[in-house]
């Protein structure tokens, strides 16, 4: 029997720490949706010790949803959808609504639209006060955490020129401009960080006059 299960030596070593941020972040039962779950690890994991949520794995990748599929089906839960075929840089989104949103190291391993395209299609899907969660290396006022920070962003940079370990304050005013809260922030091991998004109970529309959610048709 053909195995398609891709493995991550990355998300071996820090499903445990996120998984106990998610415990406290992620809402007692509902949707869970996942942004660029690459090898489907994560998303098994977090659905065998939360079997409360429905979690929904997606990718722009087919082997990385190949890859998911094939860990659903060799890990047995069943509180896990087949994954989407989706990029957070393009609208609109296969889905119309969740309960919580998790993203996981896509934020320096993509170009800056991607992250825009998070948050522009995030709100429109998450209802108030809903996580959008988000994990990986940051800079912090415009210097790295860590010498091995900013050796990986290096190695990213000559990857693709797009890509790169992003300002935390570039994320989180672009996510103020959206209509988030926060975020919370939590340490990490290996210098990453845990960001915690809230989704406002305010929007803002196209003149940049903050309404009510429902004032505005999305």
């Amino acid at each position: 029997m053909n195995d398609s299960r891709l493995f991550s030596a990355a998300a071996a070593r820090n499903r445990g720490p996120i998984l106990d941020v998610l415990r406290v972040v992620l809402p007692p039962k509902g949707l869970v949706l996942e942004i660029a779950s690459g090898t489907g690890e994560h998303i098994v994991h977090f659905a065998t010790h939360l079997p409360a949520l429905t979690f929904c794995p997606s990718d722009p990748n087919a082997e990385a949803r190949e890859s998911t599929l094939a860990w659903i089906a060799c890990s047995g839960v069943t509180n896990v959808l087949a994954p989407l075929a989706l990029d957070a840089a393009r609208t609109p989104w296969p889905i119309a609504q969740a309960d919580a949103i998790i993203c996981i190291n896509m934020v320096h391993i993509s170009p800056w639209p991607t992250t825009e395209g998070l948050f522009n299609c995030a709100r429109t899907i998450l209802p108030a006060g809903a996580p959008l969660y988000l994990y990986g290396p940051y800079k912090r006022d415009g210097m790295h955490t860590a010498p091995s920070n900013a050796e990986f962003d290096s190695s990213l940079r000559a990857r693709d020129g797009s890509w790169g370990v992003r300002d935390l304050e570039a994320v989180a005013d672009y996510g103020t401009e959206k209509g988030f809260e926060g975020p919370e922030i939590i340490e990490m091991p290996a210098n990453n960080l845990s960001l915690v998004f809230r989704r406002s109970a305010k929007t803002v529309d196209r003149r940049g006059t903050s309404m009510p959610i429902g004032a505005l048709s999305l």
